[in-house]
């Protein structure tokens, strides 16, 4: 597998970056990219892992399966949640998480929202078209029509928001850049 760039991991914290620095190797060397890991839930936890193919090829129900059976291996020997859990991998879908800057360059020109951890201008969340990122700062212009920067370790969640033009682009990929 050739990759021209190293691949960029998203940023987690806790039990979400353990898992995440455990089972990234093994997807990467599959050949996919991991997205996102999210715990839920306290009885029983669920892990849910978003992947995309390294290669920008559809993501299909194969990729989950094959996926899921190799990580699953990961982490039942790394064992970072004591009990039961349950573990779903899925694509990112058409209303992705922007989790690394890859994602937010991919979709510039798309609209996108944010929440953050710490209020900017007294505000926590934002909605406008993604203008990119960096390795420190994603960039929005917001619907009054400014732009503004945003430190990407202080942004608790982003992600695309469905919209006729985000779905024309998915449905015809090479269109896109």
């Amino acid at each position: 597998m050739f990759l021209a760039d190293p691949v960029e991991r998203p940023q987690h914290e806790g039990l979400e970056a353990r898992i995440a620095d455990a089972i990234a190797p093994t997807i990467e060397h599959m050949g996919y990219e991991l997205v996102r890991v999210q715990v839920s839930g306290k009885e029983r936890p669920v892990v849910q892992i978003m992947a995309d193919r390294a290669d920008d090829a559809p993501f299909r129900v194969e990729d989950c399966e094959a996926i899921s059976h190799a990580i699953g291996a990961v982490l039942d020997v790394e064992d970072p949640i004591k009990g039961e859990w349950t573990l779903e991998v899925s694509s990112a879908g058409i209303d992705r998480p922007l989790t690394r800057a890859k994602d937010w360059n991919r979709y510039a020109g798309h609209v996108a929202q944010l929440e953050l951890m710490v209020p900017f201008d007294g505000r926590k969340r934002f909605r406008g078209i993604a203008l990119g990122a960096d390795a420190e700062t994603a960039r929005l212009r917001l619907e009054d029509g400014t732009e503004a920067s945003f430190p990407r370790g202080n942004i608790r969640r982003a992600k695309l928001v469905l919209t006729d033009e985000l779905i024309a682009a998915t449905a015809n990929p090479k269109q896109e850049n």
